[in-house]
């Protein structure tokens, strides 16, 4: 196994008994956010979700390692006893962890959640090559003007730093595309500007994170996880830096038509503008504008969505052969 010890971020890292010893035979591993649990779900839903999520990789055959932050370290691996205590910890003493807080976080002490981003520097410090999450951020609408406000719009420049991550942290990042709320064609260009490969599995479409498809086709596709495995591997082999996103669409029987899907965003969207709300606020509430348009029906999508990512990157680290 490679030496993934060698930098200054090794010394914050604290590795769980199994994670360690699945990394040190060489297999098959792969890493979870926390920021669903904390953040994404009420309790118990949010920890129910986690232990499913967990359960699915393990049924693929691989070790799931949940990253989470406390007390100035990043666990890589959390035990049962550790993902109860940040799903029931008091509500507003959770911070989120993403690149730009990162720091931010680990010095603050106490527990933190990892974003997308957070939990991509864990993972790659670690030695783990793929990472499940549930959709990653993007361009949001109105970042740029001219763009899904329509022209003549302020630019708002809210780009998610998942997309600077993807762009330089080689790993595997599974998901369901791009959350719904945002820009996606705008970012897929982004990701492609960046030169970040995305590949569909099964179908034509990028998934369309509460529904099968988001309308516009996916630069690659491949039918299964093992021949995704293939184009990662390969990627990942070249060396030339930065992720690879392979996108599993939410399962059918959970998933939400897409004009459904697509008018309960653009009424949460407009809503919001007329409300004022933005910056870190925005997210969580078109969330939970989007259920309540849905009647729950987003929030079932989306807790299927998690775990379908999950067993789908199970799947892709056991094809990939673990961390040899």
């Amino acid at each position: 196994m490679p030496d993934h010890r060698s930098t200054p971020l090794a010394d914050r890292i604290r590795l769980a008994p199994e994670v360690a010893a699945a990394l040190r035979d060489g297999r098959p591993v792969v890493a979870l956010e926390s920021t669903l649990i904390s953040h994404g779900l009420p309790y118990p839903d949010n920890v129910d979700v986690a232990r499913t999520s967990e359960a699915a990789v393990r049924g693929a055959g691989a070790v799931p390692a949940t990253v989470a932050i406390l007390d100035g370290l990043l666990l890589v691996g959390l035990d049962d006893a550790a993902l109860e205590a940040l799903a029931t910890a008091p509500p507003g003493t959770v911070r989120k962890a993403a690149r730009p807080t990162l720091a931010i976080a680990l010095a603050a002490g106490g527990w933190a959640a990892t974003t997308v981003s957070a939990t991509m520097i864990a993972a790659d410090a670690a030695g783990i090559r793929v990472f499940a999450t549930g959709g990653i951020g993007g361009v949001h609408r109105g970042a740029f003007a001219g763009g899904a406000t329509g022209a003549g719009a302020t630019a708002t420049l809210d780009v998610s730093a998942d997309l600077e991550e993807l762009a330089r942290t080689p790993m595997a990042v599974v998901c369901a595309g791009p959350k719904a709320i945002l820009d996606v064609p705008a970012t897929l260009e982004v990701l492609e500007t960046r030169g970040v490969p995305v590949i569909a599995i099964g179908q034509d479409d990028v998934p369309g994170f509460y529904a099968r498809s988001s309308g516009i086709r996916a630069p690659a596709s491949v039918p299964d996880a093992r021949a995704a495995a293939a184009v990662v591997d390969t990627h990942l082999g070249l060396g030339i830096g930065g992720a690879i996103l392979v996108c599993a669409p939410v399962p059918e029987e959970a998933a939400l038509p897409r004009a459904v899907a697509a008018g309960a965003v653009e009424q949460a969207v407009r809503e919001a503008g007329v409300a004022g709300v933005g910056g870190p606020a925005l997210t969580p509430w078109l969330l939970a504008r989007i259920a309540d348009l849905t009647d729950g029906a987003s929030v079932r999508a989306n807790t299927a969505l998690i775990v379908n990512d999950a067993r789908v990157a199970g799947e892709l680290a056991v094809a990939l052969g673990g961390t040899a």
